[in-house]
């Protein structure tokens, strides 16, 4: 019995996907099936050099500036909540697991906050205080309560922050505790340090730098609170321009996006500039583990992550999108959008599911607006329900440049971007 056929890459003119029969794993190309010459002995390698070539055809086109976002999905490996003795997670886990985890660690009642017992309500219990949906809760077959599948975290994090201040006063310090409880989940969540035995970012920035000009930086944006970046970066000993001033302690300041590095060629008469190669552009633009405010709360300043207090975060919620009008988060967008409109320009996105909306929204004006836009997806599933998806697909229809590319961070992206390529 065969398989539905399970797509890979798609682009306006082509469609790669296998399928899987009695006989084994067949691989097609606009639903023909792909042969090795006269043979039937087409594998999984030869399907993932067909990727690979098809893939830098449709960005290896005339690319004068180069923007990588990066959504949650760019920091996942496997998935498992693997937590060191302090309770951070060792690699990146979806939102939905960061959910999972806030229920286990609220179910008594109580959590250890930076060595201070905090009485907290358990999720279902703070849930039913702040009238939020019960539905989103099931009982499974020994009575415990577990996240349904309508379970959102973010939904559920905007109820509780916009309830707050109808608390009633018995009951607002063990609210308010719930909430910082939560919000130190999250924070361990995404505290996890870089290792290249497992995450595979120095092996893209590596490959993305053969795709730039010397002239032009590198632009990544995130929706990451994590350091991997900055941190794969450090290993490479690149340049980072995160909006910071090079100074003992940064302090933000957008105009250093401006600007970049170059240097003076001795006894030679020229006007050119030769440009610092290796050079980045990186917008964290819901804020970042490292960053935090001064003591009279009138800077932004970056310190190493494990001496800030309280990060400066948009946490998962629904109101991220009035959160991106404060500082810093206005001048980063801004930014963001102006690079979107660039003439010449790639957007690779990994692991960003679209589903937040004034991203989504942006990115689907500049495809719409900028016809020398060339927008590449990547997702470990590139099919989704999600309404600015659905809108990418069509754009695809409209002969819009936009590609899809099931792939991971973490697993076969590189290897289709740095792949050997065949001839078609």
């Amino acid at each position: 019995m065969n398989e539905e056929k399970k797509v890979v890459f798609k682009t306006p003119q082509l469609i790669l996907s296998k399928s899987k029969d009695n006989d084994g794993i067949q691989y097609f190309r606009n639903n023909e099936r792909l042969k090795s010459g006269d043979s039937e002995d087409f594998v999984e390698k030869d399907f993932n050099q067909v990727i690979s070539s098809e893939t830098k055809m449709f960005i290896n086109q005339k690319i004068d500036n180069i923007v990588v976002l990066f959504g949650a999905g760019a920091s996942v490996t496997d998935n498992n909540w693997d937590e060191d003795e302090d309770g951070v997670a060792k690699t990146g886990v979806t939102v939905a697991k960061i959910a999972g985890k806030v229920l286990e660690k609220l179910h008594d009642g109580n959590y250890d906050l930076k060595g201070v017992k905090l009485k907290v309500y358990p999720l279902d219990e703070i849930a039913n205080i702040s009238k939020y949906n019960d539905n989103v809760f099931e009982t499974d077959e020994e009575g415990n309560v577990v996240l349904g599948p309508n379970f959102n975290l973010e939904d559920f994090l905007s109820n509780l922050f916009s309830f707050e201040k109808f608390v009633e006063i018995s009951e607002k310090e063990v609210f308010e505790n719930t909430i910082n409880a939560i919000r130190d989940i999250i924070v361990k969540a995404t505290s996890y340090d870089y290792d290249d035995k497992i995450f595979k970012h120095v092996k893209l920035l590596n490959i993305l730098s053969k795709f730039a000009k010397s002239d032009s930086k590198l632009n990544i944006i995130t929706t990451n609170y994590d350091t991997l970046i900055e941190d794969a970066a450090e290993s490479m000993k690149w340049t980072v321009f995160d909006g910071f001033s090079f100074s003992r302690s940064p302090q933000f300041d957008s105009d250093m996006f401006n600007w970049n590095l170059v240097k003076d060629v001795p006894n030679v008469k020229t006007h050119e500039n030769i440009f610092k190669k290796n050079v980045i552009n990186l917008l964290k633009i819901h804020g970042s583990l490292t960053w935090e405010r001064s003591k009279k709360d009138e800077h932004i300043i970056r310190k190493p992550k494990e001496v800030v207090l309280k990060p400066i975060m948009v946490f998962p919620s629904s109101d991220k999108y009035a959160q991106s009008y404060q500082e810093p988060y206005f001048d980063l967008f801004n930014k963001f959008q102006n690079m979107l409109q660039k003439r010449n320009t790639l957007l690779l996105t990994i692991g960003f599911s679209f589903a937040d909306n004034h991203i989504a929204r942006m990115i689907l004006n500049a495809i719409k607006t900028n016809d020398s836009l060339t927008t590449l997806i990547t997702n470990f599933n590139i099919e989704s329900n999600v309404k600015n998806w659905k809108e990418l697909e069509q754009a695809m229809n409209n002969y819009y440049n936009v590609a899809f590319l099931q792939s991971t961070l973490n697993g076969k992206l590189t290897d289709y971007l740095g792949g050997e390529t065949v001839d078609n």
